[in-house]
């Protein structure tokens, strides 16, 4: 008897501790540009270990996966052995609209990172890399514009997914003009009406933004 209610007593400052550990995290998304959609949304909580990626070096696999095709699974199950939570909010998110979701997050030391393809393009996505989650209260960051550099930016529909262009997503070849690493976006460009492939050109008057893209809110909720 006395060992039953022993164990039991352990289990239960056992569930206090982890319980005590983590904390609820409300996390508002905003698009700020005037004509990119964003892919459905991932965010995750997680330790110290996981970057999503570093500016100057090549992008992961998964990260290029969702920076060209939206896909936000790879990057979730490359993060899963440093996250607490890792959650995608459905849906594009238009420009000027917000969208909202809660997670559970690390209550001390936690980070947290946000990452969505921008539609249409090449190879280009929104990021809060490795940001802390507040200790009380919120935070706002303003996310700039992130190019994968796994894609070269030729604007060609073809080569961009989604309900605008229906080109190609992800491709793992490696083509001339492709960057190579993971740096800031410099936008659209005038390149023309028509490419060599007869694919649909896209430009600037529509689709450039100006950094920054978007806006994360990211408020404790107990």
């Amino acid at each position: 008897m006395i060992k039953k209610t022993m164990a039991a007593l352990t289990l239960a400052l056992s569930s206090t501790v982890v319980m005590a550990q983590t904390a609820d995290y409300e996390v508002t998304i905003t698009n700020l540009t005037p004509g990119q959609s964003f892919t459905p949304q991932l965010v995750i909580t997680h330790s110290n270990d996981f970057r999503l990626f570093t500016l100057g070096e090549p992008a992961s696999e998964a990260l290029e996966i969702l920076a060209e095709d939206g896909n936000t699974g790879p990057v979730g199950d490359e993060a899963a052995n440093f996250a607490t939570d890792v959650q995608t909010i459905g849906g594009l998110l238009e420009p000027g609209q917000s969208t909202s979701i809660v997670v559970t997050g690390p209550a001390e030391r936690g980070f947290f990172t946000v990452a969505a393809m921008m539609i249409p393009t090449n190879d280009t996505f929104i990021a809060a890399n490795h940001v802390r989650l507040p200790a009380q209260g919120s935070l706002m960051r303003r996310l700039f514009a992130h190019d994968a550099g796994t894609e070269v930016n030729d604007q060609n529909c073809n080569n961009i997914p989604g309900p605008r262009c229906g080109g190609e997503g992800y491709s793992p070849d490696i083509a001339e003009g492709d960057e190579g690493f993971v740096h800031i976006s410099n936008g659209f460009h005038d390149l023309g009406d028509v490419a060599d492939d007869g694919g649909e050109l896209l430009g600037p008057q529509f689709y450039d933004w100006r950094n920054s893209v978007a806006r994360v809110v990211v408020r404790r909720i107990n």
